[in-house]
């Protein structure tokens, strides 16, 4: 993390484009965010979008702005965040979701400095610095033929890959110790310590979820400690304090294979957090897919 910061540091000085890369819940955003404010555009607008949470006809309104009348519903002229963030940092972020045809549209407005809005026929210049992120390895979707190459190849001017939380253990603690401070604040109760049992538990499990699954877990803990000065085994999330919560035991009653099915994508959704996106893209299977599963299984996930 020491190495990917100081390439950071070193990045923010200039316009170049960065990709962050990493896991879900790695710090993406925040390492985004360093970028801006330790840039000469700090002063400016940090403005992001999730690429993969909007239909490609709205993303393109999003981004590139549109003009009265472009489709229905568009009852005024409205700017698009690459003008929004003007003199900033526009950050977007899951950019391995854009569908095809608007990475197209997306590299014309790295590369010109300027957007056409839905509906226009002019070129608005924007002074923008880009940082893009992804969970996804985009060397292999453009082998897939589902990424660009030539976007690939714009973005990554600069990557940043940040490891998971399981390879850099000696950042559990710490970060333990500013998620208790900020939760104790937050919930104005007075500081509680961790029993060594609790630390080891932090320390061994793999946080699949990384920093964002560990900082839910501390606010858990103390939420559940009650201002106890101490929090113990019994406050944490029990797939934390029980490495076997969660894994099919071994039982002599036969299950169906329907069965082995369920509870296998039931835990592997559980271990994500509820992402369904990266739960498909873990089991192999199509989101609709999941999607339909899990609406079978009545899991509140489906909705």
């Amino acid at each position: 993390m020491r190495r990917v910061l100081e390439l950071a540091a070193r990045a923010a000085g200039t316009d170049a484009t960065v990709l962050i890369s990493g896991e879900s819940g790695t710090g993406k955003e925040r390492v985004a965010r360093f970028l801006h404010q330790r840039s000469r555009r700090s002063k400016g607008a940090f403005v992001g979008v999730n690429c993969g949470a909007l239909p490609e006809s709205l993303l393109e309104s999003e981004l590139f702005g549109h003009k009265k009348g472009a489709f229905t519903g568009a009852v005024a002229d409205k700017a698009g965040l690459f003008e929004a963030s003007s003199g900033g940092t526009l950050f977007l972020d899951e950019i391995g979701e854009t569908p095809l045809a608007m990475q197209v549209k997306l590299l014309r407005a790295l590369q010109e400095h300027s957007v056409r809005p839905v509906g226009s026929t002019k070129e608005a210049p924007v002074d923008v610095r880009v940082v893009a992120a992804t969970n996804r390895d985009l060397a292999e979707l453009v082998g897939a033929g589902s990424f660009r190459k030539d976007l690939y190849y714009r973005l990554r001017v600069i990557p940043l890959e940040l490891p998971p939380l399981r390879e850099r253990r000696e950042d559990i603690l710490p970060l333990v110790r500013l998620f208790i401070a900020r939760t104790c604040k937050q919930n104005s109760c007075g500081p509680c310590a961790l029993s060594s049992d609790v630390l080891d538990a932090l320390v061994a499990y793999p946080w699949p979820g990384n920093i964002r699954e560990l900082e839910n877990a501390i606010e858990r803990a103390v939420v559940l400690a009650e201002g106890q000065p101490r929090i113990g085994l019994g406050d944490l999330p029990p797939e934390i304090r029980d490495p076997g919560f969660g894994i099919p035991v071994a039982s002599e009653v036969p299950r169906t294979l329907a069965e082995v099915e369920r509870q296998h994508i039931m835990a592997t959704l559980h271990q994500l957090q509820g992402n369904r996106a990266a739960t498909a893209r873990a089991l192999g299977i199509g989101e609709n897919t999941l999607w339909r599963k899990l609406k079978a299984y009545g899991a509140p996930a489906a909705r």
